[in-house]
């Protein structure tokens, strides 16, 4: 009798415990395992997913020419007038 009752509750036990805390967890790892390698193949390549995290370089700021081109140089020439 008692070894009966246990089977039932063990059998109860991977019914509403077991069994759905392993879905939840395959479910979780299917996500992760997708995420990990569409970030190794696609998302790396990304302009926006790089900013995003941080990934992309900056690029250094060059500074920029007094003369720069045809409006500067025909303010200089009304000033010198």
């Amino acid at each position: 009798m008692a070894g009966g009752n246990l089977a039932a509750a063990w059998e109860l036990t991977v019914l509403f415990i077991l069994r759905p805390f392993l879905a939840v967890a395959f479910v979780i790892s299917f996500i992760v395992l997708s995420w990990y390698v569409a970030w190794r193949t696609v998302l790396v390549h990304v302009p926006l997913v790089q900013e995003i995290t941080g990934l992309r370089r900056k690029k250094p700021v060059k500074p920029k020419p007094l003369n720069r081109g045809r409006i500067a140089r025909f303010y200089e020439s009304q000033a010198q007038r």
